[in-house]
């Protein structure tokens, strides 16, 4: 059985990761398709589907278990610390915003633009002392996942437009805890971080 320890902001996590019954593995429960679960961080995350227009914003329940979309948020003025007054009302402990990287795993104008956003949520974060960590996650084809479940649902036009950032938040959201969950590990990479 792992051992629990708190982090510095008083949450509890493995201390180490120490096998469990000589498997190899810091697993206690099965995971998906009989797949061994690891440990994921409890807590509440934002997820983001940054746009030039909208931001999309999703959220998961404290245990990580599922996504649900939050609110679209007008690019432009104020939306980083709106973004962080949503991180704060729901106590979350992290947001991840999606990287789009191209299929061949570039960094084209939109994955920069996505990285100046989450290094500002970052900055914004430490200057306002919200405890909050900032991640880029790879959120290659979440939007076309997102279009084909709305349109799976019947949501047509202007009905689909208006929450296809929030559809796209939660794919991004979902893959990255469910990621956390399979390997163990934090997605994604941390934005800011002073080592």
């Amino acid at each position: 059985m792992s051992r629990q320890s708190a982090d510095s902001r008083g949450r509890a996590g493995p201390a180490d990761t120490e096998p469990v019954s000589g498997s190899g593995s810091t697993a206690e429960t099965p995971g998906p398709a009989g797949q061994a679960a690891l440990w994921l961080r409890p807590g509440v995350r934002l997820g983001i589907d940054l746009g030039e227009v909208r931001i999309g914003v999703a959220q998961c329940d404290p245990s990580g278990l599922l996504a649900t979309p939050v609110e679209t948020v007008a690019r432009g003025g104020g939306d980083v610390e709106h973004i962080l007054d949503l991180a704060v009302s729901r106590a979350a402990i992290e947001i991840v915003v999606g990287w789009p990287r191209s299929l061949s795993g570039r960094e084209g104008a939109a994955a920069t633009k996505a990285g100046e956003f989450a290094q500002a949520l970052s900055t914004a974060a430490k200057r306002r002392e919200v405890g909050v960590s900032v991640r880029l996650v790879d959120e290659r084809l979440t939007t076309v996942s997102a279009e084909r479940t709305l349109r799976e649902r019947g949501k047509k036009g202007a009905a689909r437009r208006a929450v296809i950032d929030q559809a796209a938040a939660v794919v991004i959201l979902q893959h990255a805890i469910d990621a956390e969950r399979l390997t163990g590990r934090p997605p994604g990479q941390e934005v800011g971080r002073s080592t």
